[in-house]
């Protein structure tokens, strides 16, 4: 068995390491077990500058946010942000790394850690670094890491990593709904759905992520009609009973996530499932209230 203090240490520098940033949205304890490095997002709430989970957690950001008359702004970590941790890893004796982002249609956090790859082949000689586009976010974004520290951790070469991480993205999917889309516009972030939002009033959305963009996939009259939906989709894609990895996903809403989880696992066989609440980066632009999942199909 590994020791992950070991890795820590830098002893075994052998060990690909992998790099992400906060917007992945990945339980605290997998981030810890797996040896995953984070970068945080920055928020901006008036003259305020937070730290996405470092100076602002879930729980008090999503109290504040109704009461906001501003919808804050978000930020995706600097160069110099991402060159920091690879400086760290190349102190500590890493020679290989892998960085996984959100998708580069929704925010610049791709393009920063190629900058700071760059900065780093002239500063860093010693440390070959990987940057990946995942065209995804949340716990889509998040399972890519999760499985490549997985793989990591196994020992795995930097290049099996990559193609691991490259066969994910196209089959790696979010089904999302909320109670209101106002987050997403105000942000920015609403992509292709535009059009759902002057039939909001009772109306559930169902958005997903394509080709790295946000696109509306229906609507419904109820959350539960909506679910139905959201396991619908997964069962054309992967068959009734089906195998997935899933990642329940909920920003403030952890009874009615609930409801979700027990659905899905009611009717496709999860391999593992994860429940997870969305970093308030995210959050910023969902909204309290949402519900959806991240998963992909599992082949024998």
């Amino acid at each position: 068995m590994i020791d992950i203090s070991d890795i820590r240490k830098g002893i075994m520098s052998n060990i690909v390491a992998i790099v992400t940033d906060s917007c992945a949205s990945i339980p605290e304890a997998l981030i810890s077990e797996l040896n995953i490095h984070q970068v945080a997002y920055y928020i901006h709430r008036g003259q305020e500058v937070l730290r996405d989970l470092v100076t602002i957690q879930r729980d008090e950001f999503l109290r504040w946010l109704p009461s906001a008359r501003t919808l804050p702004t978000t930020a995706s970590p600097g160069p110099g942000d991402y060159l920091t941790v690879y400086e760290s890893l190349e102190r500590q004796g890493v020679k290989e790394v892998v960085s996984l982002h959100m998708t580069s249609k929704g925010s610049g956090a791709f393009q920063a850690a190629k900058a700071a790859q760059s900065i780093a082949q002239e500063s860093l000689p010693g440390l070959r670094i990987e940057v990946i586009d995942t065209l995804n976010v949340s716990l889509c974004q998040g399972w890519m890491v999760i499985e490549a520290a997985r793989s990591a951790l196994r020992g795995q070469s930097l290049e099996t990593i990559c193609a691991q991480v490259r066969r994910l993205i196209p089959i790696t999917h979010m089904f999302q709904t909320a109670d209101t889309l106002k987050y997403l516009y105000m942000g920015g972030r609403i992509g292709q759905a535009t059009h759902l939002l002057g039939s909001l009033l009772n109306i559930k959305p169902l958005i997903g992520m394509e080709d790295g963009e946000i696109v509306a996939l229906g609507k419904a009259r109820s959350t539960q009609r909506i679910y139905q939906m959201m396991v619908e989709r997964i069962e054309r894609a992967v068959g009734r009973m089906g195998k997935i990895k899933v990642a329940f996903v909920h920003a403030g809403a952890p009874d009615e996530i609930m409801k979700l989880k027990s659905l899905v696992e009611s009717r496709l066989e999860c391999v593992e499932s994860l429940v997870a609440e969305l970093s308030p980066a995210l959050a910023v632009h969902s909204g309290p209230g949402t519900t959806g999942l991240c998963y992909f199909p599992i082949h024998d």
